[in-house]
């Protein structure tokens, strides 16, 4: 016999739960973020989170992945330009538009996230901060490519240029959650871009 679902209850969507999660991390960071924050923005309770997702943290995690999978879908983008100095180009522009975007919260979750943790999360900043290095060895890569095909001189040091990149990325991040607008940060990364040129003798 088929049972019709109850009136005005709503099946669980993951997708869904998850996506309000981030918002809440984004907004409180991981510490500031309760388990009733969650389980009141996900529309479910507790024993559902853990069943769902695990705990507190594999939620985060999943959270971060979902994060970069998607949010950070530009950075991705940008590895793909032809040109060193393009992709250095797209990744400062389109990352002023991210930290920016009026459907979310200012900043990057990545750095929110556990940008103020204890000794007892420790792993929590870990986490992020390998997450954040691992950016920064790809774009090192792509800039090794770049000095291999000649599009950058054979003295560039594409790690220092991708820790540069990586430096005025985050630091426009932070300045975005304290009301900095996009089109100040986008003269930013535009300054940026002329040094990125000049450090490393792009066209």
């Amino acid at each position: 016999m088929h049972v019709a679902p109850e009136r005005g209850r709503r099946a669980f969507d993951p997708l869904v739960a998850l996506n309000a999660a981030k918002e809440v991390f984004w907004r409180y960071g991981y510490e500031g973020a309760s388990l009733t924050d969650l389980t009141t923005a996900m529309g479910i309770n507790k024993p559902s989170l853990y069943a769902a997702f695990g705990s507190k943290q594999e939620l985060f995690e999943k959270v971060i992945q979902a994060y970069a999978a998607d949010d950070m879908a530009y950075a991705r983008a940008a590895m793909e330009q032809p040109t060193a100095y393009e992709v250095a180009a797209a990744l400062l522009h389109d990352n002023a538009i991210a930290v920016t975007r009026p459907d979310c919260p200012p900043g990057c979750l990545s750095i929110q996230g556990g940008i103020s943790t204890g000794p007892a999360n420790a792993s929590v900043t870990e986490f992020l901060a390998t997450s954040r290095l691992a950016g920064e060895a790809l774009l090192a890569d792509r800039f090794r490519r770049a000095v291999d095909t000649g599009d950058l001189p054979r003295d560039t040091d594409p790690a220092a240029l991708a820790r540069f990149l990586m430096i005025v990325t985050e630091g426009q991040a932070i300045h975005a959650t304290a009301g900095v607008s996009r089109a100040d940060l986008q003269a930013s990364a535009s300054l940026a871009l002329l040094v990125f040129r000049s450090l490393s003798g792009a066209s």
